[in-house]
């Protein structure tokens, strides 16, 4: 017995030392395991009255203590999309509409006995009482019918920086961002801890500085004001400035694919639509373009187009009374009489008959005496080419101004003078264009109309001419198209020519066509009947950079916010307000050294682009080309 209680024993104490063994080996394992808590607290903390430090960094909390009698939709997003380091926090606490009812029924009373007070001591009256009244007032209305419902609202923001120096930059950006909105800032002095503690992600709103709103003005603080405009399908336009993403959007999946672009001149209107049409193009699109500055000539050569130049000493003729080839037999009943309706406001403008789009009449406009002639003598010219209302008759070879001319010359009533107006368009100075048949073919995936070389008074018929043989076209052979119209302010300074671009704006969806619509005299297009319709017949539209006095123009049809006006004006080359339905971002337009070489229409880059480079003198010594090992 005593010797199995010794072996007992030895075995108790083997197996204790060796769990105490055990346990130090375990300890000491520990101390050099790090947990998540070591990973992510900083190495020090030091709170000071009006700033702290986190390890290495510098950090300071201030808060929002006053606003404006009125606050805007995004104002915040000033502050959120700020190029540094911040935390901000944002308390919302519900408050019972009946307390805030009792409060505003007592202070309405104070504010009246205030205006009775003044009264009685003849004081001057203080305006800030008065609106302070109405404002009560108007809130007491709309807690009581349940339209508004009351909050206290508490805005803080922590910023970080890497010195004091730093610290107090960032802090002058903050504040200025504030003030130019009437939005007053203090540093949370000798609160540091407890603003720190209110801006970390724990839910603790330990500064308690809180300002009474309603669900209106509340709702202007939702930080992420900003849209996500990207699709798997479209087009690259640029980068998103609010979230640097992709600004990626197929046009033709809107109600409609029709795009207006803004701009003051130099702002990148021009490389922004050639860069789309130059992406659209790999997408299936095919791109129709009138060119008034020769600026879409290098891009045409470069993916093998047709560059047609439209000039009076040119080989290109258009006939305006062509017809289209449509194969639906209502299209067809109806090709002739709207090619007639289109035909009276072409006339119209040929012989100065059109009215300025400003309303004020032309001294030559056309009598409803000489309407009525020019339209009988319209449909005396296609009968005479055996062209009537029966389609089968519709491919027969149409007429030409020069038939119109003989018909007016010969009938009765205001023809003969009619006929005088249109000669110079016959056998005068402008004859031969837009007098014979046709002799173009746009079959090709980028098509563009130059029609720089033609005489001023000539270009907004011209455009008008091309619009209307283009629509025919595309009519005709329905596919995905992109119709760009350049300096279109020229067709809008006539309403005949204003009108037939809005018909084309309202039309083009269905016949599977996007029409882009570039102006930089903002302030004519926008203020005319016509143009402001073609813009909301629009899904998309672009507006860079603007002159001063174009801004409130736009601000008030796009409805833009202060802060988005402000930017308008400031916007530099190649950014502006993209708009895709109910969406718009800020965007940035990018290119790709190939795309800028084909479609920079910059001046000073083109004389560079073109300049011999200089030789150094390795290019110029034989050794810098010859190989060492080639055979000579």
């Amino acid at each position: 017995m005593a010797l199995r209680k010794k072996k007992m024993d030895a075995v108790d104490i083997a197996a204790q030392q060796m769990a105490r063994e055990q346990a130090e080996v375990e300890q000491a394992f520990l101390k050099g395991v790090t947990t998540l808590r070591d990973l992510i607290a900083p190495s020090s903390i030091e709170i000071h009255s009006s700033y702290f430090r986190l390890g290495t960094k510098y950090g300071r909390t201030i808060y929002v203590y006053g606003y404006p009698r009125s606050i805007y939709t995004g104002w915040l997003s000033s502050l959120i999309n700020i190029d540094e380091v911040l935390d901000v926090s944002m308390f919302i606490y519900p408050v019972e509409s009946q307390v805030v009812l009792n409060n505003l029924r007592k202070k309405v009373t104070q504010l009246e006995a205030s205006i009775s007070i003044n009264s009685e001591k003849g004081r001057t009256r203080d305006p800030g009482i008065e609106a302070a009244i109405s404002d009560a007032e108007e809130l007491r209305d709309q807690l009581q019918v349940g339209a508004e419902r009351f909050f206290r609202f508490g805005l803080y923001v922590t910023l970080y920086a890497d010195s004091l120096d730093e610290l107090g930059f960032v802090q002058h950006k903050i504040e200025t961002l504030f003030g130019q909105q009437m939005v007053f800032s203090k540093v949370a002095s000798s609160q540091q801890e407890q603003g720190l503690n209110s801006t970390i992600p724990q839910m603790s709103d330990q500064l308690q500085i809180r300002r009474n709103m309603n669900t209106g003005a509340i709702s202007t603080s939702f930080p992420f004001t900003s849209a996500d405009l990207t699709q798997e399908n479209g087009v690259l336009y640029g980068i998103n400035m609010h979230n640097n993403g992709l600004v990626i959007f197929d046009r033709f999946s809107l109600e409609n694919a029709n795009m207006v672009v803004f701009a003051k001149s130099g702002a990148g209107k021009s490389f922004t639509v050639k860069l789309e049409a130059l992406r659209s193009m790999m997408t299936g699109s095919e791109v129709i373009i009138i060119d008034p500055e020769n600026e879409y000539q290098k891009l045409s050569e470069a993916v093998g187009g047709s560059y047609i130049r439209l000039s009076l000493n040119s080989d290109v003729r258009i006939n305006p009374f062509d017809l289209p080839r449509v194969i639906d037999n209502d299209e067809a009943d109806d090709a002739l009489r709207a090619n007639l309706v289109t035909l009276h406001g072409l006339f119209r403008l040929m012989m100065g008959g059109a009215q300025v789009s400003t309303t004020v009449a032309n001294n030559s406009a056309l009598t409803p005496t000489e309407e009525a002639d020019l339209d009988q003598a319209l449909i005396d010219t296609y009968a005479r080419a055996g062209i009537t209302s029966d389609p089968l008759t519709h491919n027969s070879p149409p007429p030409t101004v020069n038939e119109l001319y003989d018909t007016l010359l010969h009938m009765g009533g205001s023809g003969p003078q009619l006929a005088q107006r249109l000669r110079k368009y016959t056998t005068g100075t402008f004859a031969g264009i837009f007098s014979q048949q046709s002799n173009i073919d746009i079959n090709n995936p980028m098509v563009v109309f130059n029609i720089r070389d033609l005489e001023d008074e000539l270009r907004p018929v011209a455009m008008y001419i091309v619009l209307s043989h283009i629509w025919n076209i595309v009519r005709t052979n329905q596919k995905k198209r992109m119709l760009i119209v350049d300096e279109a302010w020229q067709l809008m300074k006539y309403d005949d020519s204003a009108n037939f671009l809005f018909s084309l704006a309202k039309r083009a969806r269905k016949y599977y066509l996007g029409l882009t619509t570039i102006t930089q005299d903002v302030e004519d297009f926008i203020g005319s009947k016509m143009g402001r319709a073609i813009v909301s017949n629009s899904s998309l539209q672009l507006l860079l950079k603007q002159s001063s006095s174009a801004v409130d123009m736009l601000a008030d049809v796009f409805k833009l916010t202060e802060e988005e006006k402000k930017r308008l004006s400031n916007f530099p080359v190649g950014q502006g307000l993209f708009f895709a339905g109910q969406s718009h971002v800020h965007v940035q337009i990018e290119a790709s050294p190939t795309e800028k070489g084909l479609i920079s229409t910059n001046p000073q880059a083109a004389v560079q682009q073109n300049e011999p480079k200089p030789i150094t003198q390795d290019e110029s010594s034989p050794t810098s080309y010859i190989d060492p090992g080639a055979t000579i």
